[in-house]
């Protein structure tokens, strides 16, 4: 749909929205509907594509802007390998996008980067690690040979393989806005040289673009919740459907397993939901000190959830919960990092058995001492938390679920939002489910907004004398 006139749907330019899109995918589609999106937010940088839609005067007119954008964009792969074969000299930049949830800013800042590029004349090859997996992929012979990488990024990407060359690290949304900065700054010549450390650290010739200790902490939070999202939404649902599927009347103190298959929806629910901390502390501690870390910090992850002690190690006296799966990752990838440094002096033939003998042993052995250590003071946090939110009367719990609510929808995926779905989540893994109903619930809010905002704008609503036709 075209608004000469323009929508506000409060852009943070404080500008109009012009056109307006909604996207239709069948149930069957698995993820079309983001191939879509992705899509539409990659031609939507183009500003020739704009102005196309903008002065489109008929329906038809509208479709084949898109149609010839989008096959000229994406529906000549073999054009553009022929195109990359013919530049022997490699690109000047290369580039390398990615956000935590991989669908539209991934792209964005991509096409932003390479609208730019041509536009000053520079060569640019972007790598998008998006949540369909990395595209475009930077090879060694380009790397070798460009001036300068720009990684992009509100995650974290393979840095190794830019070790001894100009880098400059941003936020994602940098290579959206910024674009023509970075690009200057590239080919200045002036950018600081990137050095990967053995031990999986990072250095530069000045502390330009280095990340702060709460961005950095963040992004390996978001790592971990980002590969456990799909455990908690996958074993939710089919414990849902055991609820739902089951007979409340046959034994209400056994309710979801009563039949038979409401018993096998909530016991392979309750063993995906069961992965989740685990694979919270995994994949943070993967995120801190990579694939040696991944072992390490999924087998103290699990420690935290057995609430194993000193005095039980085979777990249940203490609730370590989310917050000791969460301390476990972190723990878990700092110790690997520090054993990364501290094997670097051993002589290079034992190199090979460092993933696969001295890392797993040594660092699966530490953090689960360091969890197992730490587990009674996260139960006794948890414990006091759970016995809070348990005492809170009617009226603060709603004030709580309005503050959660609230959070979850001022900023559309911004800190507030996802602080609040952290909170929610890890009050789910402790059976406090009405958190998690007031967080999903306040998620819902813009969405549902948005789609009712149209139909009641007073553009449209009927005017004081206005003709029928008006």
């Amino acid at each position: 749909m075209v608004v000469p006139a323009g929508v506000d749907y409060e852009a943070f330019d404080g500008s109009l929205a012009n056109i307006l899109f909604m996207i239709a995918a069948p149930a069957e589609g698995a993820d079309v509907h983001l191939e879509a999106l992705s899509r539409l937010s990659t031609l939507l940088m183009n500003p020739d594509f704009m102005e196309g839609l903008l002065k489109a005067e008929s329906k038809e007119a509208f479709l084949k802007v898109i149609d010839d954008a989008e096959t000229a964009k994406f529906g000549a792969e073999e054009k553009k390998e022929n195109e990359e074969k013919k530049k022997a000299a490699g690109y000047r930049v290369l580039a390398v996008t990615a956000c935590p949830t991989g669908i539209a800013h991934t792209y964005m800042a991509a096409e932003s980067l390479e609208n730019m590029a041509k536009k000053l004349g520079v060569s640019i090859k972007v790598e998008t690690d998006g949540s369909g997996g990395a595209q475009n992929v930077l090879t060694k012979a380009e790397i070798d040979s460009a001036e300068a990488i720009i990684v992009a990024a509100d995650k974290n990407v393979g840095m190794a393989r830019f070790n001894g060359k100009p880098v400059i690290q941003v936020p994602v949304a940098d290579g959206i806005h910024k674009a023509e900065e970075l690009i200057n700054r590239a080919v200045s010549g002036s950018v600081p040289v990137y050095h990967h450390q053995e031990d999986g650290s990072e250095s530069s010739t000045s502390d330009e673009g280095k990340d702060s200790i709460g961005r950095t902490i963040y992004k390996h939070l978001m790592n971990g919740v980002s590969h456990m999202l799909p455990f908690v939404i996958g074993g939710g649902i089919l414990i849902a459907l055991a609820f739902l599927l089951d007979d409340y009347s046959i034994d209400p103190s056994n309710f979801g397993k009563n039949t038979p298959l409401a018993a096998y929806l909530k016991t392979i629910g309750e063993q995906a939901f069961g992965m989740m901390l685990p694979i919270l502390a995994g994949f943070i501690a993967m995120s801190i000190a990579d694939r040696p870390g991944l072992a390490v910090g999924l087998v103290a992850g699990l420690i935290a959830k057995m609430g194993c002690t000193f005095a039980n190690p085979a777990g249940g006296d203490v609730n370590a919960g989310f917050l000791g799966a969460l301390f476990a990752g972190f723990a878990g990838g700092y110790l690997v990092l520090g054993l990364r440094k501290l094997f670097s002096k051993l002589p290079k033939s034992l190199e090979g058995i460092k993933p696969v003998l001295l890392y797993p042993v040594i660092g699966i052995f530490l953090a689960a001492v360091v969890t197992t250590f730490i587990n009674p003071y996260m139960g006794m946090i948890n414990d006091a938390l759970t016995a809070f939110l348990n005492g809170m009367g009617g009226t603060s719990r709603i004030l709580l679920g309005m503050l959660l609510g609230g959070m979850m929808s001022i900023d559309m995926g911004g800190p507030f939002n996802k602080a609040a779905y952290v909170f929610g989540t890890a009050q789910l893994a402790e059976g406090n489910f009405e958190v998690m109903a007031s967080v999903m619930a306040g998620g819902m809010v813009p969405p549902i907004a948005i789609a009712c905002a149209p139909p009641f704008s007073r553009r449209n609503l009927p005017r004081k004398n206005a003709s029928p036709a008006l």
